[in-house]
């Protein structure tokens, strides 16, 4: 019944943005609509431990229907609930993760684009006993790079509009321990994520995919991080984020576009690991419908995220995820 809920609400969403779009006319212009589509471009390299105490959060995007160069700043809210404790009678937590990013994607070359997140973190978490919880403070910042390895020639587009146009990148990057890692939050929860840092530096490479026809695309991407152990001899698991996403883009009478995009995304998380020995109930998957709208007018863009859950096990079903939601305002640079 759940599980219904959710697809009925995110289907709702998605009527929500389609009807926004159809106040709108495709775009015009053959010059204006064949690059632009090739640049809306769907990123998740993420560096998320379960629950977000990275720096980014999760599969809730890297760039998100972007220009080729921006500056902005993007609140993430995750909401969470875990067992305290391992047994079946064991209260439930119920925990916010929330994130405020200053964020950029800056071209180097024609090929080659540097991305960059610096994080905060204010997370709360309330005890059955309604007792709180709270932490707070600068995240783990990363950076990335990615390299143009195919992209389909603009001339041959202007030529013939309706060819279709992909674009594969390839690239990785790092997250370094900026974040504070404390081992006492682990105490009294079988949730090791409710941290600003997982004190580690850990690395991602991945692959994303962009076929576009006119204003409209989908977007295929796979990438993997391979994490290390910290100081304290806490090593969070390797992770697997992979997605799927649709979209399309149209002008309105004022020059304002609008593009909503529908799609999945999901993560699989490998079982930590403390002084070496493998950390019981830390290891599992989730899998997200996902939902956003992004609206650009000359050098602004906003745009607004929404993931819920299609099917989820993780921490041995110890932790449950009930949304993620995201916001954000950018400045072309």
């Amino acid at each position: 019944m759940k599980d219904l809920q959710n697809i009925k609400f995110s289907f709702f969403i998605l009527f929500l943005g389609f009807t926004l779009s159809l106040w709108s006319k495709p775009l015009g212009k053959v010059e204006d609509t064949l690059p632009t589509t090739s640049q809306r471009q769907v990123y998740f390299f993420e560096d998320c431990d379960v629950c977000g105490c990275s720096g980014n959060g999760g599969s809730m995007g890297y760039g998100g229907n972007l220009t080729n160069n921006f500056i902005g700043v993007r609140y993430l809210k995750q909401s969470y609930k875990s067992r305290d404790g391992i047994f079946n009678n064991s209260p439930w937590v119920d925990e916010n993760f929330n994130t405020l990013q200053l964020w950029s994607k800056i071209p180097v070359t024609e090929k080659v684009s540097v991305h960059a997140i610096v994080p905060y973190h204010f997370h709360d978490r309330e005890f059955g006993d309604n007792s709180t919880q709270k932490i707070n403070g600068i995240g783990d910042i990363s950076v990335l790079a990615f390299y143009k390895l195919i992209q389909t020639n603009k001339d041959s587009l202007m030529l013939n509009p309706d060819k279709l146009a992909h674009t594969l990148r390839v690239g990785g990057g790092v997250k370094a321990p900026t974040g504070n890692y404390e081992k006492d939050n682990n105490a009294g929860s079988v949730n090791p994520s409710f941290q600003v840092g997982t004190g580690s530096w850990d690395y991602t490479v991945g692959l994303d995919y962009n076929l576009g026809y006119r204003t409209y695309g989908a977007n295929v991407l796979l990438n993997y991080t391979f994490k290390t152990e910290n100081d304290l001899n806490y090593h969070f698991g390797n992770q697997t984020n992979y997605g799927l996403s649709f979209f399309g883009s149209f002008n309105s009478q004022n020059a304002v576009s609008i593009s909503p995009s529908l799609g999945i995304a999901g993560e699989i998380f490998e079982e930590n690991e403390q002084y070496g020995e493998a950390v019981v109930n830390t290891k599992g998957d989730v899998l997200f419908s996902q939902l956003g709208i992004h609206t650009t007018y000359k050098k602004w863009s906003v745009g607004a995220n929404v993931m819920l859950p299609i099917h989820q096990n993780l921490n041995s079903g110890l932790v449950e995820v009930n949304y993620r939601t995201a916001v954000y305002v950018n400045f072309s640079i």
